[in-house]
This record gives C-alpha cells, sequence and structure tokens, in this order.
C-alpha cells in the first residue's frame, strides 16, 4: 500500500507518493538460538538431560521449589516401599517391646544377656521405617532412591551379620534361615526397583 505525504509549494500544495517499505524479515542467527534455547531452560520448557528427566525450572530453584516433573515409576514401587514401611515398623515396635521373644523365635535359644541390643536394634529399625514412609510420598526421583538404597543396605547387612551368628552358634535353625531366604528376596526385589528407577523416562503430559 502507498503512502501519500502533502507537502507545501510556491504553486500551492503537491501530493507525493511514497514506495512502500519492505516486510521486516525475521533473523534467525545463531546468537537468536541460543537466546532461545536458554529461555526455555529457565522456564523449565522442554529438554532432556542424560538421565532421561525433563529439565527442572530455574525459576522454581531460585524460589525453593525442589519437586521436578514426574518420571515413569517401575510397577509397583510404591505398593513395595509401603510393604517394606509397614514390616519395617512392625520388626521394630517388635524388638522394642518383646526383645527376649524375638530372638527366641529367631535363634530358637532362650537368652540370658540383657535385652537392651536388641531394644537399640529397634530403636534404629524404627528409625529406617520413618524413610521409608517419608519415601511413600516423596517425588524427588533422587529421594526415592535413596531410601531403596538405605533399605538394601540394612537388607545385606542384616544377612551377613546374621550369618556369621549362626555360624559362630553351630546351628541353623529354621526360622532363621527363613529369616535369611526372605532377606536374600528382599534385597533383590529393592535392588531391581533402584536399577530400574534409575533408568526411569519421564511422564509425556
Amino acid at each position: 500500500m502507498f503512502n501519500c505525504y502533502l507537502f507545501k509549494t510556491t504553486s500551492g500544495y503537491c501530493a507525493m507518493a511514497s514506495k512502500p517499505h519492505p516486510p521486516l524479515m525475521k533473523k534467525h542467527s545463531q546468537s537468536d538460538l541460543v537466546s532461545r534455547l536458554k529461555t526455555r531452560k529457565i522456564l523449565g520448557v522442554g529438554g532432556e538431560d542424560d538421565d532421561g528427566e525433563v529439565h527442572r525450572s530455574k525459576l522454581s530453584q531460585m524460589l525453593g521449589n525442589d519437586i521436578k516433573y514426574q518420571v515413569r515409576e517401575p510397577v509397583g514401587l510404591r505398593l513395595w516401599i509401603v510393604i517394606s514401611a509397614l514390616t519395617f515398623t512392625v520388626m521394630a515396635l517388635m524388638a522394642l517391646v518383646c526383645p527376649n521373644q524375638l530372638y527366641e523365635v529367631v535363634f530358637e535359644e532362650e537368652i540370658n544377656k540383657t535385652s537392651i541390643s536388641i531394644r537399640l536394634y529397634g530403636g534404629a529399625l524404627l528409625s529406617l521405617s520413618l524413610i521409608l514412609w517419608n519415601g511413600v510420598y516423596a517425588q524427588e526421583k533422587v529421594i526415592i532412591q535413596w531410601t531403596l538404597l538405605s533399605e538394601a543396605c540394612y537388607f545385606a547387612v542384616q544377612f551377613i551379620v546374621t550369618s556369621v551368628t549362626l555360624v559362630e552358634m553351630g546351628s541353623f535353625p529354621n526360622a532363621a534361615i527363613l529369616l535369611l531366604l526372605s532377606r536374600v528376596l528382599f534385597l533383590l526385589v529393592t535392588l531391581f526397583y533402584y536399577y530400574h528407577l534409575g533408568r526411569g523416562r519421564p511422564k509425556k503430559i
């Protein structure tokens, strides 16, 4: 479209048409591309890291929001954490309330020493159960991974300690053997979830 301008001359006014301005062309330079990528990263829009997680918004980090985008969890992960937390809680309460009976059930012999060591074991087990209960509602993948890793370490240590104790005693009660087998099973399941959670892909929204 032409623009018309009026200007005054000695003989009167004269109209003059000007040529249209060419349309502005968008610049797709390298600097513009880098700027757009930085803006998307700051806003937390799109993009994945090497672990397959969506980039967390820099604004949310500055505001103290540590909740990341949800990742694809292995099937049954939350149920397994609930079962583990419930098991740890029950065992802890049994060790605190009736330590002698718990020892006699596992090793099939009466305990003559003080039960303070078993009660301390129950207290440590109760503390670990609180970590597991927190992992049930946790959204951060790293928190869930550390929860599973703590659980796996406990199962491994308990298996080693129980095995050494049975060898020193020279007897292998059925209850103790069953306990060892259950610790191996729990350890394998926990490591399975820990491994697959680390390889999880983010959910597409």
